[in-house]
């Protein structure tokens, strides 16, 4: 017979054991690991389709789509690094859990979080990577995280022994810890769950020594609103600062150092002289063809954007070898069907797309993350879903998944029906958003809203007191704010009422979100 869990206590967590017959696993408690890169927009996974599918695939992380689902409307909460993790573990929106924005310093570990609940369960936990959250982790058994967003080359570990650097690659070393801590686990007798959080492909982008001339001689196709005016839209999309054109640098982002620079930005000086060589090898002629080319205006633009899709997708290409490695792994040792693998983002991210780089907008591009899931004997291969499923449900499914009950405080909802191909008839039709950090870097105003399956309604809040209105079914870019065209007005009504329906579902409120803002 099969065990199922149901927690009585754990840090003030109630937590016991019973016996049930009905675990969805396929032969006990299935192993669980969660993938989870930083700031991977889904238009850059080849399982997405899109222009880039055949020009820089990903063909490792296709395979999870391959196996099991894929999830076409997974939106985040608050699409910025830190509260999408806090999220992740917590199943509670950012006012609840504390983590409103990066600025945020120090997640509160001692709160009810489901490794926690996993941990108590009888599962074996750690957490390998990118933890982007001020405070240890707590709720693992063994941890080994970046400080803060870590390094590319040579980056520093953080474990509970101390602080120490590493030599090599961050992708491959997060790959090579991950592996290690998995030969231990399998051979223990109690079923495991993974966290294997990855620093690329976050600013600034550097590929890995494998990875230093994937793309140099690739054009990629620009998007259409690179550039996007902005003149549909309201103030925020027009004062933000994250534009390629203004705000990517070409010294740390581009890495375009020019001769009379003596030192390079403190990532790239971590490299051993090995690893500089290398690198000045392929990144010197480019160097000198730029400042030889003298560009400006449009034609800088589409350099700057070709050199940073460049160097992203190359960052990602390291990224999806490394999932091919936990794959070959887990087949390797028999451990591929009774384990479920989840890759995602901590959020999107926008590439070239209204002539963005960043996240932070409720917009798409920024809003939708990637999720794939593959549950062997459970989840039927080459699935697509179309539901509004969130990182706000993350932690419900895991539980879900392992037989772990579902703690009635968490906001989400296990995916497992969807995971099964049953979508229940109470499944949520809209989503709610808040976004909160301003003033602060690219200086996106703070904003929540609500998005159904065609509609998103959004309210910037902080020095304007502005609302957007966006059919993206027949506008898919979002380009024209239709907030007070007479034709939407009953849409507007609908999407007012819902909103502040939603807002009172999740304890959030007007009164509360004034209540966010800074004293000046």
């Amino acid at each position: 017979m099969q065990t199922k869990f149901k927690l009585l206590s754990i840090l003030g967590i109630a937590a016991a054991v019973s016996s049930c017959s009905d675990s969805p696993s396929v032969s006990g408690r299935p192993n669980i690991i969660y993938i989870m890169s930083d700031d991977h927009a889904f238009q850059a996974i080849s399982a997405y389709g899109g222009p880039l599918k055949d020009l820089a695939p990903t063909p490792n992380i296709d395979r999870i789509a391959s196996a099991g689902m894929r999830f076409d409307r997974c939106l985040v909460t608050n699409s910025i690094s830190g509260p999408c993790r806090a999220v992740v573990l917590t199943g509670k929106y950012s006012h609840l859990n504390g983590f409103l924005s990066n600025e945020a310093k120090e997640f509160d570990g001692s709160q009810q979080t489901f490794p926690k609940l996993l941990q108590a369960a009888g599962y074996n936990t750690a957490m390998i990577g990118k933890w982007h959250l001020g405070s240890n982790p707590t709720g693992f058994d063994h941890w080994e995280i970046l400080p803060g967003q870590g390094h590319y080359y040579n980056p520093d570990f953080i474990t509970k022994d101390g602080r120490k650097r590493n030599e090599g690659y961050v992708t491959e070393l997060i790959t090579e810890k991950c592996l290690k801590w998995l030969s231990g686990a399998k051979d223990q007798k109690k079923p495991f769950m993974l966290m294997m959080h990855h620093k690329a492909p976050h600013r600034e982008w550097q590929p890995g020594p494998n990875e230093l001339t994937l793309y140099n001689n690739v054009t990629f196709p620009e998007p259409p609103t690179l550039f996007d005016d902005y003149s549909g839209r309201g103030s925020a999309s027009r004062e933000q600062d994250m534009t390629i054109s203004k705000t990517m640098r070409l010294i740390e982002d581009l890495k375009l150092y020019p001769d009379t620079m003596k030192t390079k930005n403190v990532g790239l000086n971590r490299m051993n002289p090995d690893q500089e060589a290398a690198w000045d090898e392929v990144y010197d002629p480019i160097i000198k063809k730029f400042y030889g080319s003298k560009l400006t205006g449009e034609e800088l633009v589409r350099f700057k954007y070709q050199r940073y899709m460049q160097d992203y997708l190359a960052s990602i290409a390291a990224v999806d070898k490394s999932v091919g490695e936990v794959l070959n792994y887990l087949k390797e040792n028999g451990l591929d069907k009774n384990t479920v693998v989840v890759y995602a983002s901590d959020q999107g991210f926008y590439l070239g797309e209204h002539g963005w780089f960043d996240k932070r907008f409720m917009f798409e591009e920024s809003y939708r993350t990637p999720l794939l899931v593959q549950w062997p004997g459970v989840t039927q291969p080459g699935s697509i879903n179309a539901d509004i499923v969130s990182n706000l449900d993350f932690a419900e499914t895991i539980l879900d998944i392992a037989g772990v009950e579902v703690p009635e405080d968490m906001q989400g909802a296990s995916m497992v029906p969807l995971l099964k191909g049953n979508t229940p008839s109470t499944w949520r039709q809209e989503h709610y958003y808040h976004y909160y950090e301003y003033p602060a870097v690219h200086s996106v105003k703070r904003h929540y809203g609500i998005s159904t399956g065609q509609f998103k309604l959004i309210h910037f809040y902080y020095d304007v007191d502005e609302w957007e209105l966006y059919d993206f079914r027949n506008d898919p870019q979002e380009m024209i704010n239709r907030y007070n065209e007479p034709a939407f007005e009953s849409v507007k009504e609908d999407l007012h009422k819902r909103l502040s329906e939603l807002m009172a579902k999740y304890g959030d409120s007007e009164e509360l979100t004034k209540s966010y803002l800074p004293v000046k």
